[in-house]
Parts: C-alpha cells; structure tokens; sequence
C-alpha cells in the first residue's frame, strides 16, 4: 500500500493500492471530485474574463456585450483603449485541481450597474478572488467591501499588467484598507499557472477560515 500526498493544500494522502488486491469492490469504485464553487470578482476591465478563460478545462461561458458609445462614456477605457467588449451578466468556467477537487469559477460583471447581480452570482460560493488593477485601485473597493460585509472569504490577486505592479502589496493592503488576515498575491491573469496559484491561495484561506 503506497501513500500519495495529495496536491491540494490541507488535503488528506490518498491511499493507492499498488497489489490489485480488493479490485472489483463497491469501496474502490473512483468517486467524482468535490465541486466547489468560487467566485472571480474586480472592477471594469481588471481581467476576470481572461483569469477564467486562461485556466478553465472547458470553453468558458462568457456574456460579452460590445461597448456602445454610450457605454463608453460611463465605463473609463482610458487604461484599457483596446477593450471592445464587456461582461454584462457573467463568465463561467471550471478546473479540476486534482481527483479530489473541482473548482466551478463564477465571474462577476465589473459595472456597478450590473451588482444586482453579484448575490446570485455568490450564493453558495466557499470564497472569492478580487482582482486588482493597481492603476485603478478606486474601481476595487466596491468588491472588497461586498466580500467583508458577507463574511465572504477572499484573496486579493493583483494583475500585474504588462507585467508591471505600479504599488507593492503592503501599499496596496493600506489602499484598500485590507485586514491583516486576508492574503494578497501578485499573478498574470494570462497565465495558467499563475491563475492557479491564485486560487489555491483563496482556497486555503477559506478552509482556513472555516476550520478557525
């Protein structure tokens, strides 16, 4: 019998039965991995959409709606002049993190005209990864304080667009005006591996918290 680490933080070792012994019992029948659902969350253009479609296992749902010139002159695209398009109801995605585990990704619209929908969007949700544009800190606060009020587990990731962070974490903490408890990270919402790690880090504080 042969101990597996599992790869997911704060998870159980697997026990794999290397003989063959046993084969064929209901007990050894694989079972599905837990879904868990988590949300991605951020102001107007912070890259949501992008952190879901860069690690999602399936074709991301995405809402997407071209922004109209009316549009424009409420949404600030002074930082993002080559953004077309915006979600207007939510992006869906999920990833398989190990056999245990299964994370379905919910991304929220980033418009504050679109909130009434954040509380369907949460419902249900073990916690939540708010992205942050360091450019545009002001358009983070709105997701910060939906998180705190809830008693909503969450991570604060700041996209490091064009691989650049105008302000370093501890600035950022005093920014937002974060508590201590929460985790911030810096990640590339275009990369995989990045994502993920972000996620795990919303992942472990959340079990954390709940274990607390």
């Amino acid at each position: 019998m042969v101990s597996v680490p599992s790869p997911t933080p704060g998870a159980r070792s697997v026990n794999a039965d290397t003989t063959g012994a046993g084969a064929g019992r209901p007990d050894d029948h694989v079972r599905p991995p837990m879904p868990v659902k988590m949300v991605i969350a951020g102001g107007f253009g912070v890259g949501k959409t992008t952190t879901v479609a860069a690690i999602s296992e399936i074709e991301p749902l995405t809402t997407e709606a071209s922004i109209t010139s009316v549009a424009a002159g409420v949404d600030d695209l002074t930082l993002t002049p080559a953004k077309t398009t915006t979600t207007v109801a939510m992006d869906f995605g999920c990833v398989t993190l190990d056999p245990t585990l299964k994370l379905y990704l919910f991304g929220t619209p980033g418009q504050e005209r679109f909130g009434f929908m954040w509380d369907d969007l949460v419902e249900g949700a073990l916690g939540g990864l708010v992205i942050v544009d360091t450019r545009r800190l002001d358009d983070c606060y709105a997701a910060v304080d939906y998180f705190e009020h809830r008693h909503i587990p969450f991570a604060v990731a700041v996209n490091a667009f064009d691989g650049l962070v105008q302000h370093d974490l501890a600035e950022v903490r005093w920014a937002l005006d974060v508590a201590a408890h929460v985790p911030l990270t810096v990640f590339d919402a275009r990369e995989r591996g990045s994502v993920r790690d972000a996620l795990l880090i919303v992942l472990e504080h959340a079990l954390d918290t709940a274990s607390g």
